[in-house]
């Protein structure tokens, strides 16, 4: 299990590449300390990747260690550095949004996930997230208008542009089944969104899985598995807990979690039965 500050994906990039560049090199970390004058602690926290980023003249004086003179390399990796060091949107959020989740999701290029409580935030109406907010009992009445403040501006950056992940999203039939409980008007506007984006967003994938499966391969519960094109950034499962998510980065356990995710995609409803059983729920 990662620990739960994980750095940004940007952070991890520069990390990987700044331990790569000194392994090739043959040199240890106190081989390079020794050699720069630096501190003990601070090139494990570059390479770390959580708590600094080097500055120019640090990632100079690196590069010049490593004996790295392709201009072209050196360019790359300084606008890595500059990347890492952006504040991103989320940040606005951070009195909220506290596990750094969303830094993973907005690089991903695929999101496999199997939610069996609640619509996932990607696919929430504003009323409907403000509503599963409140049901948690941990947020005042202005947490929650942030919280949907945030997760309204997150669907327009993930699903909302040209180069949008694929999202393949299995719900639990009791997630819908829970809607019955909501005011009708509520409920109503959340199942409709639901259809729309399923007929409308060609990369959003959603299938319905029913109670009449039984027993499944995520009986441990909500599951989103993030995967990417670049070599430089695995594949990670995020599992939701009551306050801060837990990651999952070993290459073993993201496997046997895929297992899980495509056990109940292949127990689940086909799209088009799926957006059937949407349609059969609305009323108006």
């Amino acid at each position: 299990m990662a620990p739960q500050n994980q750095p940004s994906i940007e952070r991890r990039r520069l990390a990987m590449e700044l331990r790569r560049l000194r392994e090739d090199r043959g040199m240890t970390t106190e081989e390079v300390r020794a050699a720069l004058g630096w501190s003990s602690g601070r090139l494990n926290h570059m390479e770390g990747g959580r708590h600094s980023v080097p500055d120019s003249s640090g990632l100079r004086a690196l590069l010049d260690l490593y004996e790295v003179t392709d201009p072209a390399r050196r360019d790359a990796l300084e606008a890595l550095r500059w990347e890492a060091k952006v504040r991103p949107w989320w940040r606005d959020y951070e009195d909220v949004l506290t596990d750094g989740f969303l830094g993973w999701e907005a690089r991903a290029r695929r999101i496999f996930a199997f939610h069996p409580i609640v619509v996932p935030g990607l696919l929430q109406t504003p009323e409907y997230a403000a509503a599963s907010a409140r049901a948690s009992l941990t947020h005042t009445e202005k947490e929650i208008e942030r919280i949907v403040s945030a997760r309204v501006k997150r669907q327009g950056r993930v699903l909302g542009h040209a180069d949008a992940p694929e999202f393949r999203c299995v719900l639990d039939e009791a997630v819908l089944l829970r809607l019955a409980a909501l005011p009708n008007e509520l409920a109503q506007a959340q199942l409709h969104h639901l259809l729309d984006t399923a007929t409308t967003v060609n990369t959003v994938s959603l299938l319905v899985l029913p109670m009449s499966v039984g027993l499944h391969g995520c009986l441990h519960g909500s599951t989103v598995l993030l995967e990417y094109d670049d070599e430089r950034d695995p594949s990670i499962v995020y599992l939701e807990t009551r306050d801060r998510g837990t990651y999952v980065t070993g290459p073993e356990q993201v496997a046997d979690y895929r297992l899980a995710l495509n056990d109940v995609t292949a127990n689940a409803l086909s799209e088009s039965a799926s957006i059937e059983v949407l349609k059969s729920m609305i009323n108006d």
